[in-house]
């Protein structure tokens, strides 16, 4: 099976670098000597020789692209969107009558297979096209099926939220250095303190409020910390974080 990006961006080399183990790839536009692909500058070609099309353009390049690569569109093309925001009937009525459309949303860390990934299938899709969407992006991280109608809204939190970590990775190494840590270690001791809570709940599956209680013993350093941050109000800022990225993807769509 070939597989084809059309565009090569971060996200686009990222999931290249995950699939290129064990899929043959064939790049258009960028020529990306990590990722061991063939590359091409013609839009036609790839379409032409892949038997996958990953659709990686910015959302308002996509309708330009699509018309110029519909004639070399075949019904053995299945058509996966990485295409922030534009939905599934969009994407069909710029592709020829019957095409296999899937919508994808990813995240960057697909990059060290620590992606987490979903995806909706199109209304002439077969039943192994979502299995194999589910298999290719489940090679690079965690990868589920949902209803087209969440996608917006997983944008917001997981596609975005790596950024949010970084942030938080940063903030904590900050207040390590304030109080005298080395900056290099204060970086792998936040990098490792986010990993640890991750696993934690996904390992245990105890609900994040109970793992955080185990944490903060009375009257002890973690709950006066914890006073802080709420008083803060980093809850509702990260909350209204997420909801201002998803609200964006949805903006994005309506207007492609």
């Amino acid at each position: 099976m070939k597989v084809g990006f059309l565009g090569a961006g971060k996200m686009a080399q990222a999931l290249a670098k995950g699939f290129v183990a064990a899929e043959k790839l064939l790049n258009c536009c960028v020529i990306m000597d990590v990722s061991g692909c063939r590359t091409t500058h013609d839009n036609l070609e790839v379409v032409e020789q892949s038997d996958v099309v990953v659709i990686a353009t910015k959302p308002p390049v996509v309708p330009k692209v699509l018309q110029e690569v519909n004639p070399a569109v075949r019904p053995h093309n299945l058509m996966m969107s990485i295409a922030l925001g534009i939905p599934i009937r969009n994407l069909e009525q710029m592709l020829p009558r019957k095409t296999r459309v899937i919508r994808v949303m990813p995240n960057t860390p697909s990059l060290v297979k620590a992606g987490c990934t979903v995806y909706s299938c199109g209304t002439s899709t077969l039943e192994d096209d979502g299995q194999l969407a589910k298999r290719c992006f489940s090679s690079v991280g965690y990868c589920e099926e949902v209803a087209e109608v969440l996608i917006d809204a997983v944008t917001g939190l997981s596609a975005s939220g790596p950024a949010y970590i970084y942030l938080m990775i940063e903030a904590l190494a900050d207040g390590g250095v304030k109080m005298g840590i080395p900056r290099p270690l204060a970086y792998k001791l936040a990098a490792h303190t986010l990993i640890g809570g991750a696993q934690m709940v996904l390992q245990t599956g105890k609900h994040p409020g109970a793992l955080k209680d185990d944490v903060c013993s009375p009257a002890g350093c973690t709950i006066e910390a914890m006073y802080f941050l709420e008083r803060s109000g980093v809850r509702g800022a990260i909350m209204e974080a997420v909801v201002s990225a998803a609200l964006k993807s949805k903006e994005t769509g309506q207007r492609n």
